[in-house]
């Protein structure tokens, strides 16, 4: 891709807010980015405590396609993250 096309455009979710992922464990999307070289989408992310404050680590990142993928949960297939506060 040239440096002057468009770029495509980013998914329209996950969108900010607190998600719950398939394990339980409780993480912040702060939005979404672009991988550098392919474009691709990436999460921006910030992992929480179990009362919802944010952990001392960096921001994280996941691609777009593990973040909204479905994983095996015990009654079938389950989002990989869930959100639960807008």
């Amino acid at each position: 891709m040239a440096h002057h096309d468009p770029l495509p455009p980013l998914p329209a979710t996950p969108t900010p807010g607190i998600y719950r992922h398939s394990k339980g464990n409780l993480y912040e999307v702060l939005g979404l980015v672009r991988h550098s070289e392919d474009l691709s989408p990436l999460v921006l992310y910030r992992r929480l405590d179990k009362q919802g404050h944010p952990l001392p680590d960096t921001p994280w990142v996941r691609p777009w396609s593990m973040w909204s993928e479905l994983v095996p949960g015990p009654f079938g297939p389950v989002p990989r993250f869930e959100k639960i506060t807008v």
